[in-house]
């Protein structure tokens, strides 16, 4: 390899119309796009056959290129399905998949299928027909499953590429008996079908939105897995005990409320525990709120109401409380610490009036008029 070229290559600067710019960093419109940081190292597609393919919203799947195709990021594939093949977009390839795939935990190796060819115009109508029927679908199932009394609600339908097959999506909140459900749905549309049960996470996934934060939803941009989520994490985050401001689109606890509890759980070995008392020569304090991240502290000398509210570093607390566990007793909460705050810097030119500059050239004009008018009296008086 030539030196500049391979220079450019270690660098990132080596000109390439599938670089990192076009292939590994560009978002696609699909849900849960992957960063391939690896799109513009030589050799990456070459180092393995697997390739990753999504479908609607965030079902995704992995494939074998046995025909080994030129594939690249956004390509539409044709892929085996069963029976008949599905449609989906290329959304990683290279060595990365082989990562992914790990991550998915997929049980053996005959889950990986293969990938036939580059969807054609021909399967894309075909595709694009299939997927207009899904909404007309979904109204009609879920009248078929409300006359059969079924509790329990298709949430969304997703057609295989080739229209032979219907996934529906369905959420319940206890065990259903859908037998005579597929054969009715099964008479109506003329497919094989499909029953997928789902959570109301998944289903916001599904349907999308944007969250009070004013951002889309994490389920329906990048989230894959769904931890559970519970008032604990409210708790150690000091948030404010209210339903309507924890639940989520969903109606379920928000899924960001675990994104922080690691951090506050770390800053929080730092303060006193709550029911801590800190005495004083002057007064008995009690704990009356926390600021964990910064590591303040506001007491109280009524145990159940605000009086006297004193804050403090979790330092200057747990100063006190050994000096309290040896027996002593300090003059007040915020002897040491008020000693120890820095000096706040001053504004020299706080106390200054803005028109200075203005009354400085009004001195400076008079003066200069008094200059000019002493020469003329002299040469006057000396003329008389």
């Amino acid at each position: 390899m030539d030196k500049k070229i391979e220079k450019g290559w270690a660098w990132g600067t080596l000109p390439c119309g599938r670089g990192l710019c076009a292939k590994g960093v560009g978002r696609s419109d699909h849900q849960l796009n992957t960063y391939d940081w690896l799109a513009d190292i030589p050799g990456n597609n070459e180092s393995t056959d697997l390739v990753e393919v999504q479908f609607k919203n965030t079902r995704k799947g992995y494939y074998h290129n046995v025909n080994g195709l030129d594939l690249k990021k956004g390509d539409w594939v044709a892929v085996e399905a069963n029976p008949g093949h599905d449609i989906g977009v290329v959304t990683l390839t290279g060595r990365l998949v082989s990562l992914q795939v790990k991550k998915a935990n997929l049980k053996s190796p005959d889950e990986i299928r293969k990938i036939y060819r580059i969807a054609k115009d021909s399967d894309m109508q075909t595709y694009q027909e299939a997927k207009s029927r899904e909404q007309d679908t979904m109204i009609e199932s879920r009248q078929i499953a409300k006359g059969l009394g079924l509790d329990m609600k298709i949430g969304d339908v997703e057609y295989q590429g080739d229209g032979n097959k219907a996934i529906f999506y369905y959420i319940a909140d206890e065990r259903v008996d859908f037998r005579q459900l597929i054969k009715d749905l099964a008479a109506t549309f003329h497919v094989r079908i499909e029953m997928k049960q789902i959570g109301a996470r998944q289903e916001a996934g599904r349907i999308g939105g944007t969250g009070p934060c004013g951002r889309e939803l994490c389920c329906a941009t990048w989230m894959t897995h769904f931890s559970s989520v519970g008032t604990t994490a409210a708790r150690i985050q000091d948030i404010s005990p209210n339903p309507q401001k924890l639940a989520g689109m969903c109606a379920k606890l928000k899924c960001c409320m675990n994104y922080e509890v690691d951090c506050y759980m770390e800053a929080s070995k730092k303060l006193p525990g709550r029911d801590e008392m800190l005495q004083t020569l002057d007064n008995d304090y009690y704990c009356f709120k926390q600021d964990i991240l910064a590591g303040l502290i506001t007491y109280s000398t009524d145990k159940k109401a605000p009086a006297n509210l004193e804050t403090i570093t979790a330092e200057r607390a747990n100063a006190i409380i050994a000096m309290n566990k040896e027996g002593k007793k300090p003059l007040s909460l915020q002897e040491d610490s008020k000693a120890k705050e820095p000096e706040k810097p001053k504004d020299m030119l706080h106390d200054n009036d803005i028109t200075r500059f203005d009354n400085a050239k009004k001195k400076k004009k008079k003066k200069k008029a008094r200059q000019d008018a002493k020469p003329q009296g002299g040469q006057q008086g000396g003329q008389q």
